[in-house]
């Protein structure tokens, strides 16, 4: 069977219009559709369930639906009509109830908020089976619940052929999108939109590469790893060959997606145009995007000096960079761990006696720039917005997640066996960025997702009596050098000789399309590349011209994690927690891996954490000299000495493991800001902390933890009580300030939720509670800390953190209505200081306080000065509006919106904090 595709549309970094053109509408839509559809044969078969030793345990869910393609006719009745093609949205409502659900949640009802996700298909649930291109060694069955793949395949070769196979009939625009993403070719490709624009410079910036550089990232890999380095390109060129089966059947048979007519790249009326073949070397640019998306901690040191410059100049240099260290919470005492017996792993601590900075001299540092040469769109004020925001998402620190994991020992659970909530948060894309399957085959059995155009594997999932998944750790493998320039602006200095920079351009143009109207416009993106990587701004440091580069330990790098993806889906590999580090050991994207099979948990925080010299603080930028380098670090394979697998975070069988994001392990310091008192993670640890603690803990159980911490504002639940407290050290005489109390009173002795007063209201309770603390927040983080910090040095602090990440807010990678919330802001500053200003015990405290000069009584001044204005800023000021939602709309503005990557739109949905693919496992028994 052909499996027809859905779909258009291209991020908010692509562009979808608000509405197709009128002649595509009404009457016509309907004689386009008459002439475009065509009736569909289904052969039913049974699918052999392979062993599963979850016992019905095992349950997954990934929004909005597996059916990721769509052609022009089924397009143009979702944009007429909003009719959804079949599993395009299936799994969108199950995942969207459970915020209101999980309050009655019993192990018995949690399919109701996810999918089956056992082994194989039950004969009667078989929706369809086919063997791609003819093949006799393989079959795709697809299930009628969800339209999963399942791909059964009885050589190697075949089961990799029906994988890629599998995915194109699901993700084929998808995957061809972000091949060009990869490359720096979105523009041409899908129309130069400004965030179309700011998408492609975004990772252009990070992994300029050509032709050559992805081909010897192949090469490499295969020749660094053996027999599995030879597996893995035959079965890279395997799925290749899947991938391109499908264009060519799909486009014979006129069932591509509709987005390459839209786009100008196909003709519906003559079928005219091309879909350009996947080759292998796509591969590796859709391995670029994702390893610098989710796995590629660091950055951020230009940003870091500039701030302690700041320190010392408001403070002078010794208590300016007590105040820095202090903000900057490298090993902060009371951050939550996800190793919390007490066992250190340290990585990134400050020496003793600094050796090579390089800081730059006050007011010197200037940007690289990437564009140039702009024309038409590519040079208008959108362009360049786009552009500024693209360079500081590229050269920041704050590497944005939601990834978060729950897995609790055998030992407090009621039926003796481990249980894992766990998953990662990818954003929410029409289709979206993973892709659900089931792979079983020679020496490969495994369900989970994978990212689409990479699923050669599944990446995050189960084996047979075995399940693991990962969130973004963020430790330090992104160093900056201060190269001297010699000649001119294009040379440096390397080991005493002048060096010419090698120049890296792509050229993009683009003309509209019904997809995308945008003039046309176009421009150069260029890089300056050193020995030590990609220059990212201009300086003076002591008078002397120089350029800080950035040099990533997985640069140059990506293709060389697919042997440990291999590995996790190798049921003759994986068999206990010991092998299941080991395979996480060989992905150097940094992650936290967990596991957890029928008696055993694990956890590796994985990476190629580059050994440093001993007086190199990584903070920083250092000199671009052979003393500072990376120990035998080779310039021209880019690789150097790792840290041990013995000096990563692990552990086996703790009670419980929780990952937010937050702090690994003692002495072990993440490149981002933030790890303090109050984190995300604290959400989580304190709900399982208290389960562990009474024992007897269910799936259900475990599902209700992670849900209710995705509800809660994390400001109310562990900051506000102390505000309060500050405030009610005297009695509240203002009218307006109490009763701001009283409502902020109420809503935190509700639990501090952001959550609808019932199912489908779309108003939340406690709302003005809600308004009054989302209003309240930034006024007094600036009423707290401005007046101690300065105005320079609360800008550059602010540059490294942000204050606030609330859901309606507009952050991250995908802007507003994503989800993910809380991960970076100054809720520990805040925290510690007010706990200080009460008299409390302060574990790592600030090196000064700030609120009221340390005045209980000035402090509460001016948090009740704050807080009336908070109150009588109304809601249309707070909740501004935009396309999706009017002003004022508190629930539309903290709504999760299904961003349109192709022609398919999705309804908006309450926010939940939680991962976007997520499974929940309980293995019953072990081979």
């Amino acid at each position: 069977m052909q499996r027809r595709t859905r779909h258009h549309a291209l991020f908010d970094k692509l562009r979808t219009p608000r509405k197709l053109p009128g002649f595509l509408k009404a009457a016509s839509v309907c004689a386009l559709i008459a002439g475009l559809l065509s009736p569909l044969a289904q052969a039913p078969a049974a699918a052999a369930a392979s062993n599963d030793y979850c016992g019905g345990q095992c349950s997954d869910i990934l929004p909005p639906g597996e059916n990721g393609n769509a052609t022009l006719a089924q397009i143009l009745l979702n944009q007429a009509f909003g009719t959804e093609p079949s599993h395009a949205e299936d799994q969108l409502g199950p995942y969207a109830n459970l915020a209101t659900g999980a309050s009655t949640l019993t192990d018995a009802k949690i399919n109701t908020f996810f999918n089956d996700a056992s082994f194989g298909v039950a004969s009667s649930q078989v929706a369809s089976t086919e063997s791609p291109a003819g093949r006799s060694d393989v079959t795709i069955v697809r299930d009628k619940a969800t339209g999963v793949p399942h791909i059964t395949g009885t050589t190697r070769y075949g089961t990799e052929f029906g994988a890629g196979y599998a995915a194109a009939e699901d993700r084929l625009w998808l995957m061809d999108v972000f091949r060009h993403v990869g490359r720096g070719q979105l523009t041409t490709f899908a129309g130069g939109v400004a965030s179309n624009q700011g998408l492609e410079q975004e990772f252009y910036r990070n992994a300029p590469y050509t032709e050559a550089d992805l081909q010897a990232q192949i090469d490499n890999a295969v020749a660094n790893n053996g027999t599995r380095g030879q597996q893995a390109l035959d079965d890279a060129n395997a799925y290749l060959a899947g991938i391109n089966a499908y264009i060519d059947a799909s486009d014979s048979g006129r069932y591509f997606p509709g987005e390459y007519v839209l786009t100008g790249h196909k003709d519906s009326i003559t079928n005219a145009g091309t879909i350009d073949h996947f080759k292998i070397t796509d591969l590796v640019a859709l391995a670029s995007v994702i390893g610098t998306l989710f796995g590629s901690g660091g950055g951020g040191e230009v940003n870091n000096a500039i701030s302690l410059l700041a320190a010392q100049e408001q403070y002078g240099v010794t208590e300016g960079t007590k105040v820095w260290e202090s903000f900057r919470e490298r090993n902060d005492p009371e951050a939550v761990l996800t190793v919390h017996n007490g066992e250190s792993f340290p990585y990134g601590t400050k020496p003793s006696d600094p050796q090579g900075e390089a800081l730059p001299d006050a007011g010197s540092v200037t940007t690289e720039p990437l564009v140039y040469d702009a024309t038409g769109t590519g040079a208008d004020q959108s362009a360049s917005a786009a552009s500024a925001t693209a360079t500081a998402t590229a050269l920041s620190s704050a590497k944005r997640g939601m990834s978060n994991a729950l897995v609790v020992s055998g030992k407090y659970t009621a039926s003796g066996h481990p249980i894992a909530v766990f998953g990662p948060q990818t954003g929410y894309f029409a289709p979206q960025l993973l892709m659900l399957q089931e792979i079983q085959g020679p020496g490969i059995s495994a369900r989970g997702a994978s990212f689409a155009g990479l699923s050669m594997y599944v990446e995050l999932g189960r084996g047979q009596d075995y399940s693991w998944s990962a969130t973004t750790s963020g430790q330090d493998i992104i160093d900056s050098y201060a190269v001297e320039l010699c000649t001119d602006d294009y040379h440096y200095l390397y080991h005493g000789t002048c060096t010419a920079m090698d120049k890296v351009e792509q050229k993009n143009s683009w003309t509209p399309t019904t997809a995308d109207g945008t003039a046309a416009g176009s421009y150069t993106m260029r890089v300056w590349k050193t020995k030590y990587g990609p220059v990212e701004y201009r300086a003076t440091v002591g008078g002397k011209k120089v350029a800080y580069t950035t040099l990533r330990s997985s640069y140059m790098h990506e293709a060389d994690s697919i042997i440990g993806f291999q590995m996790l889906n190798d049921p003759t590999y994986v068999n206990s927690p010991q092998t299941f580090q080991s395979a996480a050991q060989h992905i150097n994207f940094t992650f936290n891996w967990f596991y957890a099979d029928s008696s055993h948990t694990a956890y590796y925080n994985s990476g190629n954490n580059p050994v440093r010299p001993s007086g190199v603080d990584p903070e920083f930028p250092v000199w671009g000299q052979a003393a500072y380098e990376w120990q035998n670090w080779d310039p021209t394979t880019n690789t150097a000495d790792y840290t041990p697998a013995s000096a990563h975070p692990q552990s086996i069988d703790q009670d419980y493991y929780i990952s937010w994001n937050n702090k690994q392990a003692l002495n072990y310091t993440t490149a981002s800001w933030g790890d303090g008192s109050v984190h995300r993670g604290n959400l989580l640890n304190d709900r399982v902390k208290k389960l562990v603690a009474a024992g007897g803990v269910t799936r259900s159980a475990l599902v209700k933890a992670m849900s209710d911490a995705s509800l809660t504002d994390l400001r109310a639940e562990d900051v506000l009580p102390n505000l309060l407290k500050v405030i009610n050290s005297s009695t509240v005489t203002d009218s307006t300030a109490a009763a701001a109390v009283t409502k902020l009173q109420t809503w935190l002795t509700a639990g501090g939720k952001r959550t609808e007063t019932s199912a489908g209201s779309k108003t939340y309770a406690n709302s003005d509670a809600v308004r009054i603390l989302d209003a309240w927040w930034p006024l007094l983080v600036k009423a707290e800390f401005q007046p101690g910090l300065g105005s320079g040095l609360y800008t550059a602090m602010t540059a490294n953190l942000p204050i606030d990440e609330a859901p309606w807010a507009a952050h991250g990678p995908t802007g507003s209505h994503a989800g993910s919330s809380y991960q970076y802001g100054w809720w520990s500053y805040v925290d510690k200081d007010i706990r200080s200003v009460l008299g409390q015990t302060v574990s790592g405290p600030l090196a000064e306080q700030y609120c009221g000069g340390g005045s209980l009584s000035s402090c509460r001044n001016i948090l009740i000065s704050t807080l009336d204005t908070a109150a009588g800023t109304s809601a249309s000021t707070v909740y501004p509006g935009d396309s999706l939602c009017s002003a004022g709309d508190q629930w539309c503005a903290d709504s999760i919106v299904q961003r349109t990557l192709g022609g398919i739109k999705h309804y908006n949905i309450s926010w939940q904090n939680r991962p976007t693919f997520q499974q929940v496992v309980e293995f019953t028994s072990h081979r």
